[in-house]
């Protein structure tokens, strides 16, 4: 009974500094709030997800249906499914937004809490890419036929992969049952992920806008950040009710209302919005292999920051880069735009242009970094 009773003091005192008593830095700002967003939002997801599986059926012949039968027939269905697929753009918000914060706050110097930020990256825009799937509309279904095509770039064993990936010879019933198990299962492992992602985090503790290292001005977490993160679970939650309730199909494609059919292709076949600057990065390139090496490299170039050495933990302190940054995101934008209209001129030739300049900010902001430290010297 002892024993016991030391085992969970001590457990308690772990997750008491884990969370209530944990050092954070006084001066971060709301742009640090977008992790827990991110644990807020990875809750409305699992639960909703949850709900949705008790009366979807992943079968090509029922699967739209029982979509329709979700929205139309079982308790605020609408509500849950409609929860889901808008969860899944504000996740991706704020992922996007909690990147480019690290990036301009040199949050890749945590290398372990960098690394598992990646691996998280990949691993939900895979469960994303399976989820728009499943409700086997023209564009899941096209969505799916193209993406997977990619695989068969690889020599030799391309085409031998994307059969096995779709259990046959083209997307089917095989390919919807797998996409469904692995959507399922895999937030679990992404869970774990985002455990292994704050147990780092905490371990090296949370940077500062003023770059300042070391212990020299913390607070506790709790009460002081515990109130500013429930300011902004308020403030999400009001403005992702109101989406669910007057604009919930908003960014949504138009041409998934209709059940899929391997007959009739869509005059455009695009991923969701969060995919669309990597598909943009794709088409620009005119070889097939290359193209699948850009659309994987836009993510994994995430990996190339770990490599920069710098005197300051801010991009305030770097003029030039700090400039050059915002024409970076400027042009992830834009690249998103140009991958939701069709291949063809100008949006082609700004797709190769904005492409070339993507990868090259890695290179620009590694270089310019160590050079302005070198005239510090």
């Amino acid at each position: 009974m002892y024993n016991y009773k030391l085992f969970r003091k001590s457990k308690l005192s772990q997750i008491n500094n884990f969370v209530v008593d944990l050092g954070s830095p006084s001066n971060i700002s709301y742009f640090w709030n977008f992790g827990s967003l991110l644990g807020l939002s990875m809750l409305i997801q699992f639960v909703t997800g949850l709900f949705l599986t008790f009366h979807y059926a992943a079968n090509v012949s029922v699967a739209f249906d029982s979509v329709i039968h979700i929205m139309r027939d079982v308790n605020s269905g609408w509500f849950i499914r409609y929860s889901h697929i808008n969860g899944a753009s504000f996740f991706f918000i704020f992922v996007y937004i909690h990147i480019g914060r690290g990036i301009f706050y040199f949050s890749f110097k945590k290398s372990m809490v960098w690394l598992s930020g990646i691996f998280i990256l990949l691993f939900l825009m895979m469960v994303a890419f399976m989820g728009y799937i499943l409700p086997w509309g023209q564009m899941s279904f096209w969505g799916a036929t193209v993406i997977t095509n990619l695989i068969s770039s690889i020599p030799s064993l391309g085409e031998i992969i994307v059969y096995w990936v779709w259990g046959g010879f083209s997307v089917s019933n095989s390919t919807l049952n797998r996409f469904f198990s692995f959507h399922f299962v895999f937030p679990f492992l992404i869970m774990f992920l985002i455990l292994m992602h704050l147990t780092f985090l905490h371990t090296y503790g949370s940077n500062n806008p003023l770059g300042v290292v070391g212990s020299y001005d913390k607070i506790w977490f709790y009460p002081y950040f515990v109130v500013k993160d429930c300011l902004g679970f308020l403030s999400f939650m009001i403005l992702f009710l109101f989406l669910i309730c007057f604009f919930p199909l908003i960014l949504v494609d138009s041409e998934n209302f209709i059940m899929a059919n391997s007959l009739v292709t869509p005059l455009h076949i695009q991923p969701e919005w969060y995919y669309l600057f990597s598909y943009a990065i794709l088409r620009s390139i005119p070889n097939k292999l290359g193209g699948v090496v850009a659309l994987f490299m836009s993510i994994l170039m995430l990996s190339v920051f770990m490599i920069c050495k710098s005197k300051f933990n801010s991009l305030t302190y770097y003029p030039i880069i700090d400039f050059v940054y915002y024409l970076f995101v400027i042009s992830v934008i834009l690249l998103m735009w140009i991958g939701a209209n069709q291949v063809e001129y100008p949006f082609y030739f700004l797709g190769q242009v904005l492409s070339l300049f993507f990868f090259f900010f890695f290179y620009i902001y590694i270089y310019m970094v160590s050079f302005w430290d070198l005239l510090l010297d």
